[in-house]
């Protein structure tokens, strides 16, 4: 995101901000949150996020601080939009690249259009199940720590609907697509269930969230560049106080 002075503002965070976050890499969400949290202290405030991303997944998070926070499941709730890339002729446990590819599939007489096909599908109202490897809770325990020991764990089926369901790119076995829809959906649960309508398997190597509800990566700030604008500020009224 641009640094130019007129995309920043003077921010209340006790009476509450939506703060749009391009999420890194390999970050989980709430190293997002603790870092804006920590970057503000010594006010206490609360400081959430309006909707998880994936540790291997970038993008658009919603951070909201002090009286806003009340409003995180309004934000939560908004369709989503996302763009990645799915390999085909595999497929890992966790159903991204969090885990290692465990089976391998042929993919030599898969066409083009049976591709473009099989979007047909996963258009619309449609149901899945969530990936053993993720932060859906069961009896209070979140679903991945079952999974990272071993546990067998049942999962339960839920309905989401995808407006939007795109191939934007085919150079096998890498397929990329961009897809909007509700909250709760998994894409990667999704690319799973695609692998399976061709008879073979796939995987999520690369996500971003690109809009959640109206609001745009593209207007969103690196999690440095807002940091460092914090703190910059807090100098700034520390100078002025000791003069």
């Amino acid at each position: 995101m641009s640094t130019e002075n007129s995309k920043f503002k003077e921010f209340n965070f006790a009476e509450g901000e939506l703060l749009l976050i391009n999420k890194p890499y390999k970050w989980t969400s709430f190293d997002v949150v603790g870092k804006i949290r920590n970057s503000l202290k010594p006010l206490k405030l609360k400081v959430g996020h309006a909707g998880t991303l994936d540790p291997l997944a970038t993008g658009l998070l919603i951070i909201c601080t002090g009286k806003l926070t009340k409003q995180i499941d309004t934000f939560q709730a908004e369709e989503k939009e996302y763009i990645g890339t799915m390999v085909l002729g595999a497929i890992t446990p966790s159903f991204d690249m969090e885990t290692e590819v465990d089976t391998t599939f042929d993919i030599s007489q898969i066409t083009e259009q049976q591709i473009y096909d099989a979007t047909a599908q996963f258009s619309g109202d449609i149901e899945q199940y969530p990936p053993a490897h993720s932060a859906v809770k069961i009896n209070g325990e979140r679903l991945y720590v079952k999974a990272r020991l071993g546990e067998e764990v049942e999962l339960r089926k839920r309905f989401v609907t995808v407006p939007e369901f795109e191939i934007t790119r085919i150079d096998l076995p890498e397929i990329d697509f961009r897809i909007v829809c509700s909250k709760g959906t998994y894409i990667r649960s999704l690319v799973s269930d695609f692998g399976k309508a061709l008879n073979n398997g796939a995987y999520l190597s690369k996500l971003t969230r690109t809009r959640s509800g109206n609001f745009l990566l593209s207007n969103a700030f690196e999690v440095l560049e807002l940091v460092n604008y914090i703190r910059s500020k807090k100098e700034e009224v520390k100078a002025e106080t000791e003069v």
